[in-house]
C-alpha cells in the first residue's frame, strides 16, 4: 500500500554481513583481515553491492526481500548469461559463484569478478570531451554488434529462451503485466497494446541473446578509453532478436534530459554525441546481417520501457522497490507510452 516502508535487506545490517563473511570464508578456504561491504546507490530491481574480500573484489546482485512475482528479479539468469558469455568475445564481467538458498542472507545470490571503470547515467555525458562523447556511443553500438553475433547453442544457451516469434509473447507478456497492475489505466498504452500486434512485422526467424536492458548506463567503461569493458544487469536477458536491444539503445534519443536523462532536444553536434541515425548506422557496419529497425521496434521498446516504470511504481507502493528515487519515478510510464506513440506517427 502507499507508503509503506521497504523491508530492509539483509546486507544492510550487521546479522546479514557476518553471515555472508562466514559463507565467504567457508567457500574460498580463507579468513582475511579485509572485509568490507558497500551498497551501489542506483537501480530499482536487485540490491547491488561491492564485497571486499581480502584481495578479492567482487559484485553481489541478490534478489530482494519480500514477495516477489513470478518470473521476476531472475538473478539465476543473470548468472547463467554471464557464465556462458565469459570465453567469448563479449565483455562482461567474470562469474564467481550463484548460491540459490536462502539460509545466508534471506533470498538468493551470486558474485561476480569487480570491473574497474566508468559508467555514464547521465546520456548527455557531463564533463566529457566532445570527441570522445561520440566515441562512447559508438563503443556502445559496437558491444551491442559482439554480443548479437554469439549463437546461443554454441556457448549452452540454446535453451536460454523460447526461439523464434519474439516480439509477438513480448508483446503478450507486457500487455499481461500491465492489465494485471493495479494503477490507473493509461490512454497511450490502451492504444499501445491494440496497435502493435496489429503492425508487427513478419518473424525473419532472427535468434539472439537479447540483453533487455541494453542501455548506456548498463556499461562499464574503460578507465580512459571509450570502449565498453563490462556489460551489466543481464536480469532480463533470454533469446529474442537483436532488434529489440537495438531499438532500446535508441530510446535517449526519443525521450529529454527530465525523462530518464534521454538526450531529445540537445544540441548533439556540439555535443558530439552521434545522430541516432549514425549510431544505428555503426551498429549495422559491425553487426551480423540484420533486418532494418522500424517505428513497430521503437514503439515496442518504449511501451515496454513504460510497462516496466509502472511495475516500479507497483512495487513502491507495496513497500518493495530497490532504489531509494524508485517513487520520483511514477511519471514515466506516462511519457514512455507517450513517446511510443509518437515513434508511430
Amino acid at each position: 500500500m502507499a507508503g509503506q516502508v521497504r523491508e530492509p535487506d539483509a546486507l544492510d545490517g550487521e546479522a546479514g554481513r557476518d553471515a555472508l563473511r562466514n559463507f565467504l570464508e567457508g567457500y574460498f578456504g580463507e579468513r582475511p583481515e579485509r572485509f568490507e561491504v558497500d551498497k551501489i546507490s542506483g537501480g530499482q530491481s536487485n540490491p547491488t553491492y561491492f564485497i571486499d574480500f581480502g584481495d578479492r573484489r567482487m559484485v553481489l546482485r541478490k534478489q530482494p526481500p519480500g514477495k516477489l512475482l513470478p518470473g521476476a528479479h531472475a538473478i539465476d539468469r543473470e548468472f547463467r548469461a554471464l557464465e556462458a558469455l565469459n570465453p567469448v568475445d563479449v565483455p562482461t564481467p567474470r562469474a564467481v559463484l550463484h548460491y540459490r538458498e536462502r539460509d545466508v542472507l534471506g533470498t538468493p545470490f551470486y558474485l561476480m569478478d569487480r570491473l574497474d571503470g566508468r559508467v555514464f547515467h547521465d546520456c548527455a555525458l557531463p564533463g566529457i570531451a566532445p570527441e570522445e562523447r561520440r566515441a562512447i556511443y559508438l563503443g556502445l553500438a559496437e558491444a551491442m554488434a559482439k554480443l548479437h553475433a554469439v549463437q546461443p547453442e554454441k556457448i549452452g544457451l540454446g535453451d536460454f529462451g523460447k526461439p523464434g516469434n519474439y516480439f509477438q509473447r513480448q508483446i503478450a507478456r507486457w500487455t499481461r503485466a500491465y492489465n494485471e497492475s493495479p494503477s490507473e489505466r493509461i490512454p497511450a498504452l490502451d492504444r499501445l497494446v491494440e496497435w502493435l500486434p496489429a503492425n508487427m512485422p513478419e518473424d525473419d526467424g532472427r535468434v539472439a541473446i537479447a540483453h533487455g536492458d541494453f542501455r548506456l548506463g548498463n556499461m562499464l567503461y574503460h578507465p580512459t578509453e571509450p570502449r565498453v569493458t563490462g556489460i551489466l544487469d543481464w536480469e532480463l536477458s533470454t533469446l529474442g532478436h537483436p532488434l529489440a536491444d537495438l531499438a532500446f539503445a535508441c530510446i535517449p534519443w526519443r525521450t529529454t534530459p527530465d525523462q530518464y536523462g534521454g538526450i531529445s532536444g540537445l544540441d548533439h553536434a556540439a555535443l558530439g554525441i552521434p545522430t541516432e541515425a549514425e549510431f544505428i548506422a555503426h551498429y549495422y557496419e559491425h553487426a551480423v546481417p540484420t533486418a532494418k529497425l522500424l517505428p513497430f521496434h521503437v514503439a515496442f521498446a518504449l511501451f515496454r520501457f513504460s510497462v516496466i516504470f509502472l511495475g516500479i511504481n507497483d512495487r513502491v507502493r507495496a513497500g518493495n522497490a530497490a532504489g531509494d528515487d524508485a517513487a520520483k519515478l511514477e511519471p514515466l510510464a506516462r511519457e514512455m507510452a507517450d513517446r511510443a506513440v509518437e515513434a508511430i506517427g
